[in-house]
Order: C-alpha cells, then structure tokens, then sequence
C-alpha cells in the first residue's frame, strides 16, 4: 500500500471546502436556507467571553483604520469574510485529519467513512444552524445534513482514489519500480487536475448565481414582500432643512451635514440584518401593567401622535475620529404615549426590550418618564425603516451610544428587576453617555481662496455631545494659540454641529487641532482614552502639507 501523503489530504480537503461552502450560499439566496457558515460564526459569537469579542471588534477596526479602509463601509463586510474563511478552515482541518486518521489503517477508506466524517461535522454544525434560526428547521436540517453527507462522501473516495496497491513482489525488470512511479504519480495528478476543475466550477457556477439572485434580493421590501420605498441618495438637496438660510457654509471637503441613507453606518450583532415580516409582527407591551398591549405596526402609526427628530447616532467602539457616525430624521412615537396606554404600574421600574437579532436592553423607566423625546421609531428620512437599520422598529434614546438602541424590537416588558444589557454583559458601559467628540473633516488645500487680508484655507468638520449641544469649537495650529470657530446651526439640538475657520495660508507642513465645548462650557475631555468600555476620548489632529 502506498498512502496519499499529507499534502495530498491537504489540497483534496480545501478543494472539497470551496464548492460545500458556495452550495450552502446557493441554498440562502434560493430557497432562503440558513448560512452555515454565517449561523456557526453568529453562534460562536454569542458564546465566546466578552472580553474576547471586544478583542476582535478592537482588532478588526485598528486593521482596517491601518489599511486606510473606512469602518462603517467594510466592518461588517470584513466579519463576513472571516466567517466563511473561519468555515473553510474548519472543513480543511476536519477533511486533513480524515486523511491522516485512515492512513493509519492497511486498507482505503469507503464511502461509510465518508458518511461518518461528514456526520462527526455535521451534526453539530445543523444544531447549531437550526438553533440560530426558527424558520424552515426541517427543510434546514434535511438540506444541511445531505451537503454535509455528499461532503463526506466525497471526501471518503476522493482518499480512496489517491491510494495505490504496489505489487509485493519485486519486478524481474529493473525500470519497472520507475514506470510504476511515474504511472501512478500521472494518475494521481490527473485525478487532483480533475478534482481541482470540478470544485472551481461548482464553486464559481454557485457563488456567482447565488450573487446574483442576493443582488436582486436587495431590492425587495423590508419584510412584507413589496419593494420597498426608495431612500434618496440626495435628499440633503432635496430636503428643506430648517438651517438652510444659515449663513456658514461647511468647507469644501466636510462630510454631508445630512447623511443620506446608503451611507448611515449600519452595526449588528449577527452578519446579515435580521427580516421581520410586517404581516405577522406585532409589539407586545407586557409585564407590570395593568392594560398589556398588542400593537402592529399601523396600531403605532395610527393611534399615536407622531414626532419628527433629526438625530445624530454613533457607536460606542469609534475611534477619534470615527465614521460611525451619521446624521437623518427619526419618526416615531413617543414611548411616554405607549406606556400611558398600558398603565405602567407603580412598582414597574425597568423597560426591558428584546430584540429580532437575539439582542436585549433595559431602560430605567425614570429616563423615559423625563424625556418625552425618547421614541419608538418605524422610518428614517420619512420612509419605514430600513431592513438594515432595524425595520419594523426601533428605539431611540438621546444622548446615549447606539449600544444602548435596540433594533428589530419584538417584544416590551415592564418589570421591577434589572437586567444588564447585551454589550453591558460583554463589558461595555453601563451607561453609554455620548462623549463629547470634535473632528477635523477637511483642510481644503485644493479650495483655497483670496479674502480681504490674504489667503486663506478652509478647514472644518463636526463636533457633537449628545444632547448637551456645543457652544464653541477652536482650532488650532503648530501647537499656536486656540483660535475660535464658526459653528453653523445644527438640525436640531441631538445632531453633530457643523464648524468652519479660514486659515491665514502658509506654505508648509502643519499640524491642525480640533476641540469643543459643550452647550454649558464645559470642555470636551482631551485626554486620549480608548473606546472601550466608556467610548474614545482625545484631541484630534491632522498633518497636511501646504
């Protein structure tokens, strides 16, 4: 008996990965199936301690900040393709050992071999997949455990294949052990090139259809099966924002003061938005009160006076500075109004949300009762919600950290019993405040203009503190004196203030610094501070040459 060696495992097994992960996606974009690979690593997720999934998300964001890529763009994507490679490694490991352990043996694998390893990785895969997911559980799990099965199997008589049976008796011919060798290392070679252009083609053919069919998906509606409603790209220009008149105009190179929709940062816990069917959601408002609720979504809609707020949110794990972060309108109810239908009763001290997507929050119900402005929200930019940003609904609290803003609300509970949130547990702030933040967007150097005393060059960017508003912003430059800033007028008291100074031009190179004051005076807190657990704090700086 002559056994494949290692590297012969090694390459069948990565080839044998590819076409069982791209049919898996197939299935998704098809039939609607669970992911595999994506249900492993959301589960994975979910288990590991806290401390180690905010190593990753550290590490995630401080590698693509490196690389130059923009966080809010690429983060989920970039957890996406670590979920699929962590599976392709997996499959790799588990075909390798395959091939290592029947090596042991005298004689090849069969295919019930195959059936066994694929049931060894298998299985727990399918529970795990049909756990994270409550739709189709049967036809999930038949359709799991026969790719699973065929992955097997492949594998059994792919080894089986690569065995070759080396006659005992030495052959009366000297050149015979040489044409034996390079017999079978051609037949070896023509079964891997074979191998090789199956997986390649099963792999592409899959991903590609798949890909297209996750295209067209992308213009279905956010649950109920119609398409849905456009969000402008442009409706900055299109919308009559209430400070249009205002006199300072943001500098060449300052991110739009209204971020359309296709830009909004977007972070969830899972790898994919969770989809909720409008036709079969309902909220209900449940617990301490003495009239529990069951409200649709057109019961929200309908029944209670609705509140527009320009609203700026950001994530607790940006950096200084950070493009999570993005500015549009809410619309929503009031949730004072909703409480006050159920008769929150007098012992109720906690509202404890649940979430699609497995997430959980706790709201002390004295905030609640001081704020009228916090909201259950159902559309951005006057339509529903997106998908992506939590359609059927969400809640919006000022001045806190979107950690604490659950989306994709299923269920309210009131209760005399705390709770830790879901990022809480994981070590983040109890709290989440918004810390007072200013950033340097722009220094225009390809806008520069003649003003009365000289040139001059536009530099600006944002400052934002929650709710507490900003009431001054000064630059400075080389490490010179503080000069002051003109802030336009923000959309509303919980957006970020757009600030501009015109700098007397000088050829060089420079160091530009930012820092803002809160609406009382307060100072934002200079001292650089990581995001975790409380968000990042600093001064923000920028080198550019003139």
């Amino acid at each position: 008996m002559k056994k494949p060696q290692f590297r012969y495992g090694l390459l069948v097994s990565v080839l044998l990965a590819l076409p069982l992960t791209a049919l898996f996606y197939l299935g998704d974009q098809l039939f609607g199936l669970s992911f595999v690979p994506f249900d492993l690593f959301n589960w994975v997720s979910r288990v590991l301690p806290g401390p180690v999934i905010t190593f990753g998300i550290d590490l995630m964001i401080d590698i693509l900040r490196l690389l130059g890529i923009n966080v809010a763009d690429a983060a989920k994507t970039a957890e996406q393709v670590l979920a699929i490679t962590v599976f392709l490694v997996a499959a790799t490991l588990v075909g390798t050992l395959f091939f290592l352990l029947t090596n042991l043996r005298e004689h090849a694998p069969g295919k019930m071999d195959g059936l066994i390893a694929g049931a060894l990785f298998g299985l727990p895969s399918i529970a795990i997949s049909v756990s994270q997911s409550a739709d189709q559980p049967l036809i999930n799990m038949l359709w799991q455990a026969l790719l699973f099965a065929g992955w097997g199997t492949a594998l059994a008589l792919s080894a089986k294949r690569l065995w070759f049976v080396i006659p005992e008796e030495p052959s009366p011919v000297e050149g015979d052990s040489q044409e034996t060798a390079r017999v079978e290392q051609l037949s070896r070679r023509q079964f891997l090139v074979s191998l090789g252009v199956t997986s390649a083609a099963i792999t592409v053919v899959g991903t590609g259809l798949a890909a297209v069919l996750a295209s067209s998906g992308e213009q279905l509606a956010s649950g109920d099966g119609e398409p849905d409603q456009p969000h402008s790209d442009d409706t900055a220009m299109k919308k009559q924002l209430p400070n249009q008149d205002d006199p300072v105009m943001p500098a060449p190179g300052t991110r739009p003061e209204y971020t359309p929709l296709k830009d909004h940062y977007k972070v969830f816990i899972e790898l994919e938005p969770t989809e909720i069917d409008q036709a079969t959601w309902v909220l209900p408002v449940t617990g301490m009160v003495s009239n529990p609720l069951s409200l649709t979504l057109d019961d929200l809609r309908d029944n209670y006076p609705s509140r527009d707020q320009y609203v700026t949110l950001s994530c607790i794990s940006g950096r200084i500075p950070t493009t999570l972060i993005s500015t549009t309108q809410w619309t929503g109810v009031s949730v004072q109004d909703v409480l006050a239908d159920a008769r929150v009763q007098p012992e109720a001290r906690y509202l404890q949300i649940e979430s699609g997507d497995g997430f959980y929050e706790t709201v002390d119900l004295d905030l609640i009762q001081a704020d009228e402005r916090i909201m259950f929200c159902y559309a951005w930019d006057g339509n529903p919600l997106p998908v992506e940003h939590g359609f059927p609904l969400r809640i919006w609290i000022p001045d806190r950290f979107g950690m604490k803003q659950p989306k994709w609300i299923t269920a309210i509970e009131l209760t005399d019993q705390y709770r830790e949130g879901y990022w809480v547990e994981r070590g983040w702030d109890e709290l989440a405040q918004v810390r007072t933040r200013s950033v340097i967007d722009t220094v225009a150097v390809d806008a520069v203009y003649d003003g009365p005393e000289g040139r001059l060059v536009p530099v600006g960017g944002i400052a934002f503190s929650g709710d507490r508003g900003i009431s001054k912003v000064e630059l400075r430059v080389d490490g010179g004196a503080w000069q002051e800033a003109k802030l336009r007028t923000p959309l509303s008291e919980t957006t970020w203030v757009i600030w501009r100074f015109d700098w007397p031009y000088q050829p060089g190179d420079h160091t530009f610094e930012v820092r803002a004051y809160e609406g009382d005076g307060t100072l934002q807190i200079t001292e650089q501070a990581k995001a975790r657990p409380s968000g990042s704090t600093g001064i923000h700086s920028v080198d550019e040459s003139l």
